[in-house]
């Protein structure tokens, strides 16, 4: 059953986070924190800064205590950093972060290649750091990734995502992320996971968050749209994945998501053009194109405003 696509979608901006994490050279931490301030002029409503792990395991996000420092926040947006554990947790709390994020996967052999422990140890590592959290009334998003499919196992039976999610609300966490970490999922596969997690759990306390691998990232953010999802993880210019994926590439494009929904008649309340924008402060500084398509239109396409004409195209020939 679809949802009427009439209300606001939170979309939640994962590069400087998700998107650095997987780029093979050191961005300068002038430049995170410009391109950061950049995107705060967006409208975006979430903004995940960056991760507070060790910096031996994933180098690019090094300088997390002087990014999060150096930052000029926006009022209308929320400025959040992922946490591995109780020292990361109060590593990122000299910095007041907004949110924090913890994160496990529904694939054993996942987490032994990403975290070094299996899902029960992961959820010991998470539990006092939710308390914590909690304790000081921080929210917490829980990520949980390969929901679809493991580089390592193959497929994943939705009735152990939904377990646990399930099991992540329990513990504490004010929404939970359903990462499909290697963009194999369809939206086929996306029907049944969500329908799997719904027994379980409302929807409107999930957020999805889809790589786009296989082409499919945005018909899987229009299939969970219409089942009822209103939180959708998105990476300007397509950037990112995980160097524990063997196959990940990037997530699906902010632009094109927010093109997408407001397309749709589904406000989010991000300013498309300056999105663009923000995107090409980025540019020089990466050493490879743009996953998204939407990241080479000309900026000067009426289509890209955001009073764009809608409904049928004007009649013409074929190309």
């Amino acid at each position: 059953m679809t949802t009427p696509v009439t209300d606001f979608v939170t979309v939640v901006e994962v590069a400087p986070r998700d998107g650095l994490q997987h780029e093979n050279r050191i961005i300068p931490t002038d430049l995170k924190v410009a391109w950061i301030d950049a995107l705060s002029e967006t409208g975006l409503p979430v903004i995940e800064v960056t991760s507070f792990v060790r910096p031996d395991r994933i180098p690019q996000l090094a300088d997390a205590e002087q990014v999060m420092a150096r930052i000029r926040r926006h009022p209308g947006t929320r400025y959040t950093a992922l946490v591995p554990n109780l020292q990361g947790l109060l590593r990122a709390l000299v910095h007041s972060p907004d949110a924090i994020a913890v994160f496990t996967a529904a694939s054993e052999s996942f987490n032994h290649h990403n975290i070094e422990t299996d899902i029960e140890g992961a959820f010991e590592r998470m539990t006092p750091v939710i308390a914590e959290a909690r304790r000081r009334k921080l929210p917490v998003r829980g990520y949980l990734s390969t929901v679809i499919g493991c580089p390592y196992e193959g497929w994943i039976d939705p009735g152990r995502v939904a377990s646990l999610t399930e099991r992540l609300l329990a513990l504490g966490v004010d929404e939970v992320s359903l990462g499909d970490t290697i963009g194999v999922g369809t939206p086929r596969q996306v029907r049944a996971l969500l329908a799997a997690v719904a027994e379980r759990v409302p929807l409107t306390r999930i957020a999805v968050h889809f790589h786009d691998t296989y082409g499919q990232g945005i018909a899987n953010v229009l299939t969970a749209i219409e089942a009822g999802i209103r939180i959708v993880d998105a990476s300007l210019n397509g950037l990112g994945g995980c160097p524990f994926a063997p196959g990940a590439s990037g997530n699906v494009a902010t632009e094109e998501v927010v093109y997408l929904l407001e397309g749709m008649g589904l406000p989010t309340g991000i300013n498309l053009p300056n999105l663009l924008a923000a995107g090409d402060f980025l540019r020089p500084a990466l050493t490879h194109p743009e996953m998204s398509r939407l990241a080479h239109v000309p900026r000067t396409s009426r289509w890209l405003d955001p009073e764009r004409p809608q409904g049928d195209p004007t009649p013409g020939g074929l190309c």
